[in-house]
């Protein structure tokens, strides 16, 4: 099943080795090509031959059946990087590697090249079906796909390998069903997410890091929830929508990222036109991350610790920083600097990075926000929070089993205002309360 739908609506021609007007080509690598005429929204038509002149413009693709593999952007083969963007578009496109050569004056809109599944000794396919089974996996995510990803599973840092689909479970605690725990518009995240209307927030069973001190502990280590379909998924975040959400706010989804993002490419297609913010622990693999460029707005991801030391004790994960760095420069290379809409005060575009203080770790904290002002200056936003709650199962952690102190946090926010942070983030008031830690009674779903 492909999460492209327009794919079936494309009007297509498929024209035999060179076409008609092709000069011979003396490389044998391209001497088994097939030309698909692809019709595609808006635009004037440019040749006479499509059923749909008056409406769409073509795009010609050559699809080279020499077997060459070109990675797309960052080494990655599927789905490409803009591969999602071309979903929504009812297009295709080139991955970055590739080779794309524009004709402004004859109309033709670009060459795509695309290993076939075919050798050159063998007669290039007639079927369209062969023909949009290769174009579709340049396309984005497809649950084809989203199956191959789970059936050895390397979506987070944790690499389990797990066969997620054959009911195998991983760090995560999560087989192949998306489960949730709660779907509701969400007032306590920073101002420019939640405004006034709130936050659409949907929040997901298990998670790849754990932390003992997890407030959401219910769901990320307990894994309470239910299950839900994509199609389901898609509907809540059209659902949320309507009730005035100022955005779609996905809480820890990292292992379920291919189902989701069918989830977002289907409810977009259905009318979806809020920002998608992608909020995480940090402890992310990137080529993961990848498969939401174009799908994802906002990323809203934690820094939690600079020490190795600290990341294996709480999370067992003596590796979090440097995952959650390269994983952050990922956000930041999908977003850039942020975009605030000047009328509503919410962020359209860009990276929220969050520090939660630990009791007795002003040091750690001190090391994570300088980082973050020397690698990004004040092209981000930098959350600084005090919202630490002791719980009951931290109770038997001593070094973990008390609240922050005033004097703690204002340590911290007077070392970032020397360090010049300028777009930031404090809490006042008292946040560490239970009673900001969201009821996962299954509401919205």
């Amino acid at each position: 099943m492909t999460l492209c739908p327009n794919v079936s609506r494309l009007s297509t021609t498929v024209y035999e080795s060179a076409g008609k007007k092709r000069k011979k080509q003396k490389n044998k690598a391209l001497q088994n090509e097939i030309f698909i005429k692809s019709g595609l929204k808006h635009g004037k038509s440019l040749t006479k031959h499509s059923e749909t002149d008056t409406l769409i413009k073509p795009y010609i693709f050559r699809i080279s059946c020499s077997g060459e593999v070109r990675s797309c952007a960052m080494g990655i083969r599927e789905p490409c990087q803009v591969g999602n963007k071309a979903a929504l578009n009812g297009t295709s496109h080139v991955p970055q590697g590739s080779r794309m050569e524009l004709y402004p004056s004859s109309g033709m809109c670009g060459i795509l090249f695309l290993p076939y599944p075919f050798s050159r000794n063998r007669q290039a396919p007639k079927k369209l079906s062969d023909v949009f089974r290769t174009l579709e996996a340049f396309m984005g995510m497809t649950y084809e796909k989203a199956e191959e990803l789970m059936r050895s599973c390397t979506l987070c840092p944790r690499g389990c390998r797990v066969n997620r689909m054959a009911g195998e479970k991983g760090f995560c605690g999560q087989g192949a069903e998306l489960t949730a725990a709660r779907a509701a518009l969400h007032f306590w995240e920073e101002p420019c997410i939640s405004g006034s209307c709130g936050s659409g927030a949907v929040f997901f069973s298990g998670c790849s890091l754990q932390c003992v001190f997890c407030q959401n502990y219910d769901i990320s280590v307990r894994n309470m929830g239910q299950s839900l379909s994509v199609h389901r998924l898609a509907q809540i975040f059209l659902e949320l929508q309507k009730k005035g959400a100022a955005n779609i706010n996905l809480v820890t989804a990292c292992h379920f990222l291919p189902l989701v993002c069918l989830a977002l490419i289907q409810a977009k297609n259905q009318g979806l036109n809020i920002p998608i913010v992608y909020n995480s622990s940090g402890y992310e693999e990137v080529s993961s991350l990848r498969l939401l460029e174009g799908l994802v707005d906002i990323y809203l991801p934690d820094l939690k610790y600079y020490s190795p030391q600290l990341s294996a004790q709480y999370s067992k994960a003596a590796d979090y920083f440097k995952r959650a760095c390269a994983a952050i420069a990922e956000m930041f290379r999908q977003t850039g600097a942020p975009i605030i809409d000047p009328d509503t005060g919410l962020m359209q575009k860009g990276l929220i990075v969050r520090h939660l203080l630990l009791p007795g770790q002003g040091g750690d904290s001190k090391k994570i926000l300088r980082y973050l002002h020397c690698t990004y200056g004040n092209d981000i936003y930098v959350s600084i929070m005090n919202q630490y709650t002791p719980l009951r199962h931290t109770a038997k952690i001593p070094d973990l089993d008390r609240r922050i102190t005033p004097e703690e946090y204002e340590k911290i926010l007077t070392f970032a205002d020397k360090i010049g942070i300028e777009n930031g983030y404090m809490q006042e008031g008292g946040t560490a309360a239970e009673s900001f830690i969201p009821t996962f009674d299954g509401k919205g779903l």
